[in-house]
């Protein structure tokens, strides 16, 4: 993607963070049968000496499984917060009025090899992993083993269990850094007024990035 350096971010910690926040991923890959984009819940794991692993699944009835070959490449989309800039928010259009429309917004991309399992107790272990992270703040949260056992192996069935080994992460945060400190300013205050969440604020209006080492 095009990514000048003032939007560029390569930091582990943040891209992580993104990926919490929003776990839907768009997981394209390029099968016998052309360019495939399917949207997966994923979550992010650690693997020393590596960008880590996402883990997931899918349905059994998607031939995403049996058309790619195993460590086929891939690409994960991560998108988060996103949000049109008017211009009428900038200081400046009250001064000289040389402002234009924008979009800020922040993804990440990850890209890796992919590999597919369709072991039962793997299909467990993500369906498990998965609910846990996305229950953990509910105030009763569902457990996997809620579900009658019966029931919950009908379900595995119809999965199928996969592990993405990430070679690189990359994220992309359009977030007002080129502009004055006023001016970030004055869009963080207008896009809470407009009842976006502090959290997605945080990701639409950032600092200048600092000097890369």
């Amino acid at each position: 993607m095009y990514n000048p350096d003032q939007h560029r971010e390569e930091r582990a910690e943040i891209l992580q963070a993104l990926i919490a926040r929003h776990p839907l991923g768009a997981l394209i890959a390029n099968t016998p049968e052309g360019l495939s984009a399917n949207h997966v819940p994923m979550s992010w794991q650690p693997r020393s000496g590596t960008p880590g692993v996402l883990r997931g699944h899918i349905a059994r009835a998607n031939r995403l499984w049996e058309l790619l070959a195993p460590d086929a490449p891939v690409l994960v989309i991560f998108s988060g917060a996103e949000h049109y800039v008017t211009p009428s928010w900038y200081p400046d259009k009250r001064v000289h009025g040389k402002v234009v429309p924008t979009w800020n917004y922040a993804v990440v991309h990850a890209h890796g090899t992919i590999r597919f399992s369709d072991e039962r107790e793997v299909r467990l272990e993500r369906v498990t992993e998965l609910t846990g992270r996305q229950e953990s703040s509910r105030a009763a949260p569902w457990h996997v083993s809620d579900a009658p056992a019966d029931f919950l192996e009908s379900m595995l069935k119809r999965i199928v269990a996969f592990e993405i080994a990430l070679t690189r992460m990359v994220g992309k945060f359009k977030a007002s850094q080129h502009r004055s400190q006023a001016e970030r300013d004055a869009v963080r205050a207008a896009l809470a007024e407009e009842g976006v969440p502090d959290a997605d604020v945080g990701e639409l209006v950032r600092p200048p990035a600092p000097p890369r080492p």
